[in-house]
């Protein structure tokens, strides 16, 4: 059997992969009223974010309703501006305020939104819709728009028809290929897709993770893949991020965080994941209380309250993201394990 020393020594350095986006400490609070006669309170949505996602590669952000995938999936589409830190594209950080780096960072990171029925503009024909993009951001007269739109809708499944149509006469899957389409109308290399399969049948969704994967081929796409079903990742991700109240607790590669996966909160997920074979079934661990408020996490890692593995520095220190058994961590139990003690 494996221990965890064994792993620490037979993890070896990947090669290096030109990163297409890299993110460095995003971070991003929002300010709240405390109440009448009581200070202003900071909700820390986003508290120090930090990746490198290489072209034509899968990045995967994992975790509870709370933990701010959706946060950091509008951050990086500059939906809403990083509070600090910054957010680079082939080097170049496009979070400043520079109508430059604002169109570049339009046409080369691109988002599919989690609700295909609120995502369209229910007055506007698909045509319409996926022309607009090309319309604000490019210099194409309407017969090459219209022939690149037509181009667009072929590629993902839908037929010329389809066009002068309004989005209220489509299935949800159908809604979601187009809004697949209009987010490549730019010719991205980086969409982030926000759950973009949660809504949809099983079925459905299996044709249209089908479709991203295709895309990506095809297309040398690269995706930041927010979802909630871990079997999902498993079958789309190369690389797992797992946040906690807007902190990174667990990074990796999929083989490491679904193969052995370290921190306690990345084990109570696994464990939570349905398996059709009983070999493949991982004992369940039960979290005890709910996600904690972020106007008033606890004190030192914000797991403490809920982790079966707590120790008394839990509560008093935020553990650091370390290298360990091939991928980052941030807990002090397995830093216990490895016996590599944060600095």
């Amino acid at each position: 059997m494996t221990t965890l020393q064994e792993l620490v020594r037979q993890a070896t350095p990947a090669a290096p992969v030109e990163s297409v986006l890299q993110a460095i400490d995003l971070k991003r609070h929002y300010a709240v009223d405390g109440g009448f006669l009581k200070p202003a309170k900071s909700v820390k949505a986003l508290d120090g974010v930090s990746f490198s996602l290489p072209a034509g590669r899968t990045l995967a952000v994992v975790g509870e309703s709370g933990c701010g995938k959706s946060t950091l999936a509008r951050v990086l589409t500059m939906i809403e501006p990083p509070t600090a830190g910054q957010l680079l594209y082939r080097g170049q950080d496009v979070s400043r305020a520079d109508p430059a780096l604002a169109k570049l960072r339009r046409s080369k990171i691109q988002i599919i939104f989690q609700n295909p029925y609120a995502s369209l503009n229910p007055r506007k024909r698909i045509g319409d819709i996926l022309e607009e993009p090309l319309l604000i951001n490019t210099g194409l007269d309407a017969r090459e728009r219209r022939a690149k739109g037509h181009a667009m809708m072929e590629r993902v499944g839908l037929r010329p028809e389809h066009y002068g149509r309004y989005p209220h006469m489509f299935s949800g899957g159908q809604r979601q290929r187009i809004a697949i389409a209009r987010g490549l109308m730019l010719e991205p290399e980086i969409l982030v897709a926000d759950e973009a399969v949660s809504a949809l049948d099983v079925s459905v969704r299996a044709q249209v993770l089908n479709l991203m994967q295709d895309l990506q081929r095809d297309l040398g796409l690269s995706y930041v893949f927010i979802s909630h079903d871990l079997s999902v990742v498993e079958h789309l991700a190369d690389e797992v991020m797992v946040m906690y109240l807007g902190r990174v607790v667990e990074q990796g590669t999929k083989e490491a965080i679904f193969g052995q996966p370290l921190h306690p909160y990345t084990q109570a997920l696994l464990s939570a994941t349905p398996r059709l074979n009983d070999a493949d079934r991982r004992e369940r661990i039960k979290l005890s209380g709910e996600l904690p408020s972020p106007l008033n996490p606890p004190p030192g890692c914000p797991f403490s309250s809920r982790c079966h593995r707590v120790m008394p520095v839990c509560r008093e220190r935020l553990p650091a993201l370390l290298s360990q058994g091939g991928r980052q961590v941030a807990c002090f139990a397995v830093e216990q394990d490895m016996g590599t003690p944060s600095p």
